[in-house]
C-alpha cells in the first residue's frame, strides 16, 4: 500500500504486527533490518498525521475564539 494513502489506525495496526513478531522472535536477522526501517517510516507517518491534525484543531479552535 502506497503510504501517503495509509490510514493513521493501518500504520498503527502495521507498527503492532511488527513488534508482535519481534517480540515473538519471529524475525530472522536478515528480516529485522528491513522491519525497523519500515516501522521508521510507519512512526515517520503516524507522527506527521498527529501533527497535521493537531494543527488543524488549534486553528479550528482559535477561529472559534474570534
Amino acid at each position: 500500500m502506497d503510504k501517503e494513502n495509509l490510514k493513521y489506525e493501518e500504520a498503527v495496526a502495521e507498527l503492532e504486527q511488527i513488534v508482535n513478531r519481534m517480540e515473538n522472535d519471529e524475525l530472522n536477522i536478515d528480516s529485522m533490518g528491513e522491519q525497523l526501517k519500515r516501522a521508521q517510516q510507519l512512526i515517520k507517518l503516524c507522527k506527521a498525521k498527529l501533527t497535521k491534525t493537531d494543527e488543524e484543531i488549534k486553528k479550528i479552535l482559535a477561529e472559534d475564539d474570534e
